[in-house]
């Protein structure tokens, strides 16, 4: 029995230890701004038409190019101008303004762009 406590042991403490070096990696990584978008390209748009084909717009320096992602890679299929784009709807229902109604609270004020 005593093999098999110490196995048991040994395999937990290697998990724990395995998952505090991936939490302190993927927290500095975090912190470093690893990963995050960076310079003239953003997503400003999102369709998923099914679970493996999806249309997006990507914003790249005054230019938007729609994308065809599918499970076979990726297809440009036009590109237009950022100012042809109309302005993105502001939200119906934020989740700061449910949270606040559930807690009996008053919705946070805004300011004209929109965001909190």
């Amino acid at each position: 029995m005593t093999s098999y406590t110490g196995y048991l042991v040994e395999t937990v403490a290697t998990l724990v230890c395995v998952c505090g070096v991936a939490f302190v990696v993927l927290y500095g990584a975090r912190r470093l701004g690893i990963g995050r978008p960076t310079g003239p390209v953003s997503l400003v748009g999102h369709l998923p038409l099914d679970p493996r084909r999806a249309v997006y717009l990507i914003k790249v320096a005054s230019k938007v190019l729609v994308v065809g992602v599918t499970e076979g890679g990726m297809t440009k299929l036009s590109e237009l101008e950022a100012s042809e784009l109309p302005a993105p709807p502001k939200p119906q229902n934020p989740f700061a303004d449910v949270l606040a109604r559930v807690m009996g609270k008053p919705p946070p004020k805004r300011d004209e762009g929109g965001d909190p």
